[in-house]
């Protein structure tokens, strides 16, 4: 996994270099000399300006031109506060005027045609929101030091960072309490199955449906067949199973009326339990799956009509749990669960809310953001904007619900449940595609990941 630190952090971290602040320029500046020549394909005779602020940022960027010279490249340096509304022509533009620091709005100067090379991030971007503060350049690469921040994946930082390099500067980032998963950490956590196991050693009971709603429990149910799961029953109170529900999921007929209290008292075999979606918002059924959320002993992952039956009270009906519970809300179905949306600080946000439930709580978005109660967090960027469509939310639920059963803890079940999510909506056609698509992608994501294993 990809360290993230946000802005305090990386000043702590500054701070306890056992080398000096000049040592640190000097191979941020040779980093960003590196990564500029890559960018310009050599360096005799290409023109360069950097523009550079007053602090570490600037300095980062006047060393990496004076390392440029010496390469032969034709480099000028501007002051952010003598720069023109329109750069001189160039063939490459180095951002050195804020970093990560930010703290009002800017306005960057017009790079015309030329390549831009950000130094940390791109100046305007907020460190640790990705909120642009006035108007940052959109760079073609970003070298980032020593660990990702989260201004680089969050908010509108993605779409003004270009390629992201991380430059490893000697800096120690081991106490990051955050991190990306990428495709060799999500790999590595897979459950793996033995020589021994069979169809009960990995069981999913799907609490969800309704009259109108069979899609969405037809959806979680095949999603946690198709993410490992042994087994998958699905109980739809009151009957009214889906049509299409797939043959090898085990229907489980439950009473309109006192459903969740039969499965308290007789699960089966069960080792992960997926509840929510479709099921209804009438008050009887809020107070049935409040019932079952907290009495049942199975790790539970909660989602949708679960997650606006839990609402601003969810900590109550979590703490009275033993095994593990996931939230997966979107940022309405947040609101209904914080009670505010989430603010600009979405990662501050999610950590509160798992920290006040006492559950991993997993916020849907362009970035997934993973947090536990003790405050450790994982991001997912593995999807893209094929997974905004009606019922992909279904899809991970069954997904996490699988890996749930497969072992993992709840903070490593969501995440990686994310990340294979976001694979396997990149299996899907790039237009047109419906969350059927990600269903039938997460066979080939889980082998892609178990081929990056091998």
């Amino acid at each position: 996994m990809l360290p993230v630190v946000r802005i305090a952090e990386m000043q702590a971290v500054d701070a306890d270099a056992p080398e000096s602040v000049e040592v640190l320029v000097d191979r941020a500046g040779a980093a960003v000399a590196r990564a500029a020549l890559d960018l310009l394909g050599g360096g005799y005779g290409r023109r360069v300006l950097v523009l550079a602020g007053t602090g570490n940022n600037g300095a980062d960027g006047r060393v990496a031109a004076e390392k440029l010279r010496r390469r032969g490249v034709r480099v000028t340096v501007v002051d952010i506060a003598d720069a023109p509304p329109v750069l001189p022509e160039v063939d490459l533009v180095i951002d050195a005027a804020l970093g990560t620091g930010v703290s009002r709005p800017y306005e960057a100067p017009d790079p015309g045609a030329a390549l831009v090379l950000a130094v940390d991030i791109p100046s305007g971007i907020h460190g640790d929101t990705g909120e642009a503060l006035g108007t940052p350049m959109r760079a073609d690469l970003t070298v980032t030091f020593a660990a990702l921040k989260p201004g680089l994946l969050l908010g509108e930082g993605p779409a003004h960072t270009g390629a992201v390099r991380i430059a490893d500067i000697g800096l120690d980032v081991s106490r990051a309490r955050i991190h990306l998963l990428d495709d060799a950490a999500a790999a590595g956590l897979l459950p793996r199955r033995s020589t021994a196991a069979h169809k009960w050693k990995s069981s999913v009971l799907v609490v969800a449906g309704s009259p109108g709603m069979t899609g969405a429990a037809s959806m979680a149910a095949e999603s946690a067949q198709r993410a490992g799961a042994g087994m998958v029953r699905l109980a739809t109170p009151g009957g009214g199973h889906p049509a299409d529900v797939p043959r090898e999921v085990v229907t489980i007929d439950v009473d309109d009326a006192g459903w969740a209290e039969a499965l308290v008292d007789d699960p089966g075999k069960v080792h992960a339990v997926a509840v929510g979606p479709g099921l209804g918002t009438s008050m009887a059924m809020r107070h049935q799956i409040r019932t079952l959320v907290g009495g049942i002993a199975a790790p539970v992952v909660v989602d949708g009509d679960g997650l606006t039956a839990l609402g601003t009270d969810a900590a109550a009906v979590v703490g009275r749990r033993d095994a593990g519970t996931v939230l997966t809300p979107h940022d309405g179905e947040f609101v209904r669960l914080a009670g505010h949306a989430p603010g600009a600080d979405r990662i501050a946000d999610v950590v509160e809310l798992a920290g006040r439930t006492g559950a991993v709580v997993l916020l849907k978005g362009a970035t997934t953001i993973v947090a536990a109660p003790d405050g450790r967090v994982r991001l997912a960027r593995a999807g893209d904007d094929r997974l905004a469509t009606a019922g992909t939310g279904d899809v991970l639920t069954g997904i996490v619900a699988a890996l749930l059963a497969g072992g993992l803890d709840p903070l490593d079940a969501a995440a990686v449940g994310a990340h294979v999510h976001g694979l396997a909506g990149r299996a899907a056609p790039r237009h047109g595609a419906v969350a059927t698509d990600v269903i039938h992608g997460i066979p080939d994501a889980l082998g892609h990941l178990l081929g990056a294993r091998r």
